[in-house]
């Protein structure tokens, strides 16, 4: 569902030459979780936002769902489904106008669009907040919005960029077990993170990502045996040692 092949992403600012990405080539297959993990600034969210089309590569090319990002965005973003840490959700709507809006945008008719929310709010637990304004919910109730307004659609390939950060601990395990949830339904799912332990939870593949190079990526096992350890913090930071 998701192939990037030999993406490079170079941003120029006056005489400033910076290159988020080297070469970065990975895959995730439908039922999967990939997980895209390494520091703030090592290149995840760039990558992600590849994937989304809200950039280009400025080398090498990426498709979702057999679609190019750079040569068929609209077909790619009628398929996915990016979440990220910030809600970036409009103080002055509710969740309901909120979630109808984005359904709209996505062309689903109103019986769809009906039934649709009836089972997202029962989900994601939602009945009792969905008629107050935004801007006077929680950062979790916030969080539930905005996962909300981007499954509307049920799309088949799901990008989640840091999606428990800020989030107490409660509903983070809420977040998480949506994504396990995700993968049972045969989503495709990339799931960016620092933090190595939702990683170790979550994903069936990981890839390690620093300074814009993919150091390593494979299966949780094979990582484990490769690297003579159980933990991916430890393999992380031999990786980075390697590396310097």
């Amino acid at each position: 569902m998701i192939e990037v092949n030999s993406v490079s992403k170079v941003f120029e600012d006056n005489s400033q030459r910076t290159k988020a990405l080297k070469e970065v080539s990975f895959s995730c297959n439908s039922g999967e979780i990939f997980g895209l993990l390494g520091p703030n600034g090592a290149g995840k969210t760039t990558c992600l936002r590849i994937l989304s089309t809200v950039l280009c590569p400025t080398t090498g090319n990426a498709k979702v769902a057999n679609y190019d990002v750079v040569n068929d965005p609209q077909e790619v973003r009628r398929r996915i489904g990016f979440i990220s840490g910030n809600t970036g959700i409009y103080d002055r709507l509710t969740p309901h106008e909120t979630i109808l809006y984005f359904g709209k945008l996505y062309g689903l008719s109103t019986k769809y669009l009906k039934n649709r929310c009836e089972e997202i709010y029962e989900m994601f637990q939602m009945k009792d907040f969905i008629h107050t304004l935004n801007g006077k919910l929680s950062t979790g109730m916030k969080q539930k919005v905005s996962i909300a307004r981007t499954i509307v659609h049920d799309p088949p390939v799901l990008i989640f960029d840091e999606p428990t950060a800020n989030l107490d601990i409660l509903v983070a395990k809420n977040v998480l077990n949506f994504i396990l949830d995700c993968r049972e339904k045969g989503k495709c799912i990339i799931l960016s993170t620092h933090i190595m332990s939702e990683a170790q939870k979550l994903c069936d593949r990981i890839g390690i990502i620093h300074q814009g190079e993919l150091l390593v990526q494979g299966k949780m096992e094979d990582l484990y045996e490769k690297h003579n350890c159980r933990d991916i913090e430890d393999i992380f930071f031999s990786l980075i040692d390697i590396d310097k």
